[in-house]
């Protein structure tokens, strides 16, 4: 397999992932909190945790998870070593967070942010690899995975390659659980999902610049990164009752998405986390999973 480096040799903007809307009690966590739970308005928050290796500490997963209603767990195959990654779900698993399982090219020395050139079958049985070795440590921890998304540079791929974006649906289809998968609006990714039958979750990020095509700014280019809490929080409060984000040339981009993305490895992310949560607690928004937890 050959390799290209960098999202913007993909065509497609953007450091992570992409786009989305709809929308806790900052600190209390758990699969459900706040809001009006018999008006229907709620949103789910998710995020990349399980990301360390060894001795190696990225994020701060057990304070993520009082924020968030869905964890994207690694899967070892851009970051996260088994004990690392026991741990994680466990932890999830005790505080309702349900897990995902976050899949990735075989890159574990560039975090998976560069892009493999890999033969389709080859994909789709990492894929699988992945989903199966989560599940394996999930049921050790009395749960299960219930959803996958792509990490990085395998996320902005299936964006728009349409093999890659197709080996990747044919690993879930193969798991055979039957799970969602979680992705960018408008994507091949999502399209093929929903051409095999598997429910296609479209996202938002709250923290990354959008393009007025809606699709990420790079993380090269200026305002990729929002780095302020309120500002972050009102963005995410504007995405889940408007649906819609501001792009960094001042346009409005609509959106929709039932998840809304939180980076767990930016400066300041737990702050801004319990931010967003707090906003969407106190206009009456509760934020729960896109899956119910005790199906």
């Amino acid at each position: 397999m050959g390799g290209v480096s960098g999202d913007e040799a993909l065509g497609v903007p953007g450091g992570d992932e992409a786009l989305g809307a709809p929308g806790g009690d900052g600190a209390s966590g758990g699969a459900t909190s706040g809001g009006d739970e018999t008006s229907g308005a709620g949103i789910d928050l998710n995020a990349d945790l399980g990301e360390s290796y060894g001795r190696w500490v990225l994020g701060d997963d057990e304070a993520m998870l009082g924020c968030v209603s869905s964890a994207n767990v690694a899967c070892g195959f851009h970051a996260g070593d088994p004990a690392t990654l026991l741990r994680t779900v466990r932890a999830a698993a005790e505080k309702g967070v349900v897990i995902g399982a976050q899949v990735s090219y075989p890159d574990l020395a560039g975090f998976g942010r560069r892009f493999i050139d890999i033969n389709p079958e080859d994909l789709t049985a990492g894929v699988l690899y992945q989903i199966g070795a989560l599940d394996g440590l999930c049921r050790a921890a009395g749960t299960t995975v219930r959803y996958v998304k792509p990490h990085g540079a395998l996320y902005n791929t299936a964006v728009h390659h349409e093999e890659q974006a197709a080996a990747i649906v044919a690993a879930v289809v193969a798991h055979g659980a039957g799970l969602p998968v979680l992705g960018l609006p408008g994507s091949a990714l999502l399209r093929h999902t929903r051409e095999a039958g598997l429910r296609a979750v479209p996202e938002a990020f709250a923290d990354r610049g959008y393009t007025p095509a809606g699709t990420l700014v790079a993380r090269s280019e200026p305002g990729a990164l929002l780095g302020d809490a309120d500002q972050v929080a009102a963005r995410v409060l504007r995405l889940v009752t408007a649906r819609e984000v501001v792009s960094v040339d001042g346009s409005v981009v609509g959106v929709e998405a039932e998840s809304v993305c939180l980076h767990g490895d930016s400066p300041g992310a737990v702050t801004m986390a319990r931010a967003v949560r707090d906003q969407l607690v106190a206009n009456g928004i509760a934020v729960r999973p896109f899956v119910d937890p005790a199906a």
